[in-house]
């Protein structure tokens, strides 16, 4: 409701500073940061009295830091005690600020270290799973190499008893040839032996 009477006090005349600050209060409360921050940095310098401008900074700083935009809220509450530097609210926010934008970076660092620490385990096991697919096709190259000189060497020893074989076959075919050429002769001897009177 106050929202709507801000915004219908500010149809009339749109400079009204109270309206404006007003209207950016009840924005916050709404959670509408990105309205209320935008309203709260209109009105950042339209006022020249140091104690309005300070309430105007720390709330523009409470704006940034319920978005968690640390470094502006930060900012912000510098600025507002730099026209209320006894402003203890917003000396503690700074504070707080602070706090979080530490945490923020510690945690945003970790992420950072285990992305890289992941990244490094990656080029780790690629590199592991490179050497050890080298290491496979070495071992399958040594494999077929010592197979391919199994086999030669079954070759050569098939040849070797082939032409041991062969070499047996030919003596064994010389052997009856040879003993057939004897009969031949004997029989050739006895059929000149044998007279046919």
């Amino acid at each position: 409701d106050a929202e709507i009477n801000y915004r219908k006090s500010l149809v009339k005349d749109s400079t009204i500073f109270n309206g404006n600050y007003n209207l950016a209060n009840s924005l916050y409360k709404q959670n509408n940061y990105d309205e209320a921050i935008r309203i709260y940095n209109n009105l950042a310098y339209k006022n020249k009295n140091k104690n309005i401008q300070a309430k105007v900074f720390h709330n523009l700083g409470n704006s940034y830091l319920q978005k968690k935009e640390y470094e502006k809220s930060i900012e912000a509450y510098k600025q507002a005690l730099k026209n209320n530097p006894n402003d203890y609210d917003t000396k503690y926010n700074l504070a707080y600020a602070m706090q979080m934008l530490n945490k923020q970076q510690n945690q945003q660092q970790n992420k950072n270290d285990k992305n890289r620490q992941n990244k490094d385990q990656n080029k780790d096991q690629n590199k592991n799973q490179n050497q050890n697919k080298q290491n496979n096709k070495q071992e399958q190259n040594k494999d077929n190499q010592q197979k391919d000189k199994q086999k030669q060497e079954q070759e050569k020893q098939m040849k070797k008893q082939d032409a041991e074989r062969m070499l047996e076959a030919l003596k064994n075919d010389e052997k009856k040839t040879l003993d057939k050429v004897k009969k031949q002769k004997a029989v050739g001897i006895r059929a000149k032996t044998e007279k046919d009177w």
